[in-house]
């Protein structure tokens, strides 16, 4: 149900935009010095309010949220360019609210029905703007009455909820007026050689069925206005750097690897050097996966690397931490009754902070200074010692957490709910990482384990919340060895998922390195694709299980690969020595 960026939904999140920084402000009337496209949304709010205050059921709630986004991809694949994309696309989103904040159209399974999306002009026509608001603010409004009827005829005749909060929390309106984006500037004919050179290192490894690299440049800006005051304009660019690689073995398992680089700037985006490394690495990985053997179901010690960790604390503990996750009768609630209340060794702390921008001097995707309701971002202590203190919160209050604490979030289109933005867990129980191994071994030798596992990287995963369904989790390594006791060489192995329940397998942590690591991707959800950050030091669990992943059934080509050709062959020597301008 939820996931970390997979290979595939890595590629398709291409043209998502990274959540708009900011600064808090304070409440203000429109201004006519105000962007076209903010004094037009503000217009036509007030407009809408005033005259639907005289309807039955009356709107209590309106918000208009455009986006503008700017943008240019340019994919290659074996050292040709596959696409060269130019965009620019302006939306809104309308979301209305009727009855009240007790009870409103948004309640139970009708919740993601409260927004419409459509396109609006490219052009600063504040008629053209005016008309497209209009008519989908009409039809957003008789569906919400709809919706608002329905609701208050079924909540007489169902019994009562476990969770009576309300449905939509106070809070106070915020202001600020940032700069707007505008088309990112770079050298196109650079760029386009750069994404060549890097997709020809695949060319060295014929058995590698599909590559490709991609760059995304893009800038978008969101303008959001609110019947409650809020008015806000912010922007932040994404510069994406995406390689991608697959294969197959003998036995028919399908196999890949990515890399991704995020900056905010072209001068803060990895050197080419440092991408024909990672790159290089892919595909050596993949020739190894291919000869590597099938690993049999196995439960025993493990070491985590800190990249690993990051994901699976993303998906096993994040996830089941979302406001949304303690409120409603199919929801499984893992740890709604267990606020104050150890669910991690007590040396664990857990964090959600996305007003960091950087940590440890890399860029963190999971940053943004107001979430998609409008609401200031702030650090959320989830878990201190082990005890848990609370939960990542929208709008949507749940029994004991009445507010947001700026943590609603979802792509254009979608309803925002309780998401992450940078998860960061910390440790006080830790040792140097060149120890780690060590105490690994030492743990295989006292449960007198034939060996134990080390992962070095995870792709991503999904966990299970729903109360019809197991309450489990299933994470997705890339990179899994063998580590024996007796000093034999580790071994690389395939095929395996790390299976568990999230009590069980959290409370097998043993002990952590010492240096954090960090995962930037896309997390998907019921609300969509957002731009998301994990961090996490390398940790030793005492047990860990794997089962075999579902075995494919279509074989590697029987047709042998073409040969490089001379153009191919010169780039890949080029990539291999430094820039020279």
């Amino acid at each position: 149900m939820l996931a970390m960026s997979s290979v595939k939904s890595l590629f398709l999140s291409l043209l998502l935009a990274l959540s708009a920084p900011a600064l808090l402000g304070q409440t203000a009337a429109a201004d006519a010095s105000d962007p076209v496209l903010l004094h037009t949304l503000q217009q036509e709010l007030d407009r809408a309010m005033s005259s639907l205050s005289k309807a039955d059921p009356a709107p209590y709630f309106i918000s208009y949220a455009g986006n503008e986004e700017f943008g240019s991809v340019i994919m290659a694949s074996q050292g040709a360019l596959m696409a060269n994309i130019k965009r620019h696309e302006r939306t809104v989103d309308v979301s209305v609210r009727v009855g009240g904040r007790d009870l409103d159209n948004t309640h139970g399974e009708n919740r993601f029905n409260a927004v419409t999306t459509a396109s609006l002009p490219l052009e600063d026509r504040p008629d053209a703007i005016a008309r497209v608001l209009w008519i989908n603010t009409d039809r957003m409004y008789k569906k919400a009455a709809q919706g608002f009827i329905e609701i208050k005829t079924n909540t007489k005749v169902r019994a009562d909820e476990e969770d009576s909060s309300p449905d939509f929390s106070t809070e106070k309106p915020q202001v600020y007026i940032g700069k707007e984006s505008v088309p990112p500037k770079f050298d196109q004919r650079e760029w386009e050689d750069r994404v060549r050179r890097l997709s020809a290192i695949f060319t060295k490894y014929p058995d590698i069925e599909n590559s490709t690299v991609v760059l995304l440049v893009q800038d978008a800006t969101r303008y959001f206005v609110s019947s409650e005051g809020s008015r806000l304009v912010s922007s932040r660019p994404l510069i994406r750097v995406l390689a991608l690689g697959s294969t197959r073995s003998a036995d028919g398992m399908e196999l890949a690897r990515s890399e991704t680089f995020d900056a905010s700037t072209f001068d803060k985006l990895a050197p080419e050097q440092a991408m024909a490394a990672k790159i290089e690495k892919i595909a050596q990985d993949l020739q190894k996966l291919k000869k590597a053997p099938v690993v049999e179901p196995f439960n025993g010690p493990a070491l985590l690397s800190g990249r690993a960790a990051a994901v699976f604390f993303h998906e096993v503990v994040g996830h089941r931490l979302e406001g949304q996750r303690q409120r409603g009768e199919n929801e499984g609630q893992t740890f709604t009754k267990m606020v104050g209340q150890p669910v991690l060794p007590k040396f664990l702390s857990v964090e959600d902070d996305p007003t960091l921008a950087t940590l440890d001097g890399v860029e963190l995707s999971g940053n943004y200074s107001y979430d998609e309701e409008g609401e200031k971002s702030r650090r959320v202590e989830l878990i201190q010692n082990g005890v848990l203190k609370q939960f990542l919160m929208s709008r949507m209050p749940v029994k004991g957490f009445l507010q947001s604490n700026g943590h609603g979030r979802g792509q254009s289109g979608l309803m925002p709910v309780g998401r992450q933005g940078n998860l960061i867990v910390r440790s006080n129980k830790t040792v140097a990482d060149g120890q780690l191994r060590q105490e690994l071994i030492n743990e295989i030798k006292k449960q007198k384990k034939p060996f134990g596992l080390y992962f070095e990287d995870i792709a991503g995963g999904f966990t299970l919340t729903m109360r019809n369904l197991p309450q489990a989790f299933q994470v997705m390594p890339l990179m899994v060895w063998k580590v024996y006791p007796d000093g034999r060489p580790d071994e690389l192995v395939r095929g395996v998922n790390i299976i568990g329940t999230p009590l069980n397998a959290l409370n097998r942590i043993v002990v952590t390195g010492q240096k954090m690591d960090i995962f930037n991707g896309e997390c998907g959800a019921e609300s969509g694709s957002i731009p998301v950050a994990a961090a996490a030091p390398a940790m030793l669990f005492s047990e860990i299980e794997v089962e075999k992943v579902a075995q494919g059934h279509e074989r590697p080509p029987v047709l042998p690969p073409p040969g490089p050709d001379k153009a191919q062959v010169a780039n890949q020597q080029y990539i291999t020595k430094p820039e020279v301008r």
